[in-house]
């Protein structure tokens, strides 16, 4: 897939800002509520931002990394990695989000949680806009990243945002499909009553 970096800066620009503003709304609700869980194995909200910051934690110093150290000037056009589309097109949000393996280290089930998870979340989204607008300037097809589940594997730099902000939108999606249950739940509830 070819397009140009200016389409593709913009896009992956506006789908982090919906993601902020999402993660900005949630900082209304309760802990109580932002901790609620529909099963016992599902991710609450805060559970769904904080396996997002997990990932975040890695990325966002390996992209400022790269992007300080490339010497690559920018090709007016990125050309994405067989891998990296395919890794990018998975992590994308559907209608009905097909379930993904997480890694151990990579799953907060069960951790204690507070707004803190949010905030640390918004301040990952501000950053991401930062080294989008950086991006401008250098080659992002020529670019490569580190990944995270190998040392071995790397992708072009337009992949890696691709990767990392599809994932992000994957699971504000899933927070909200939380907050969806919580809602049906807390009206069945008062119908019962």
């Amino acid at each position: 897939m070819k397009i140009p970096n200016t389409a593709l800066i913009e896009d992956l620009i506006e789908r982090t800002r919906e993601n902020l503003n999402q993660a900005e709304a949630f900082m209304e609700f309760s802990t109580e509520m932002l901790n609620w869980r529909q099963y016992e194995k599902k991710w609450s909200i805060l559970e769904c931002i904080a396996h997002l910051n997990l990932y975040g934690d890695f990325y966002l110093p390996e992209i400022t990394k790269r992007i300080k150290s490339t010497s690559q000037v920018e090709n007016p056009f990125f050309k994405s990695g067989w891998l990296g589309n395919y890794f990018a097109n998975s992590m994308l949000p559907k209608e009905k989000l097909n379930k993904m393996k997480t890694f151990k280290s990579m799953n907060p089930l069960g951790s204690k949680l507070d707004k803190e998870v949010l905030k640390d979340f918004i301040n990952q989204q501000k950053t991401m806009l930062h080294l989008l607008d950086k991006a401008r300037t250098i080659n992002l097809t020529k670019t490569k990243t580190s990944i995270s589940i190998s040392n071995f594997i790397k992708l072009r730099l337009g992949d890696t945002f691709k990767v990392v902000i599809y994932h992000n939108q994957r699971h504000i999606v899933q927070a909200n499909n939380v907050l969806v249950h919580h809602k049906e739940m807390s009206k069945n509830l008062k119908m019962e009553l």
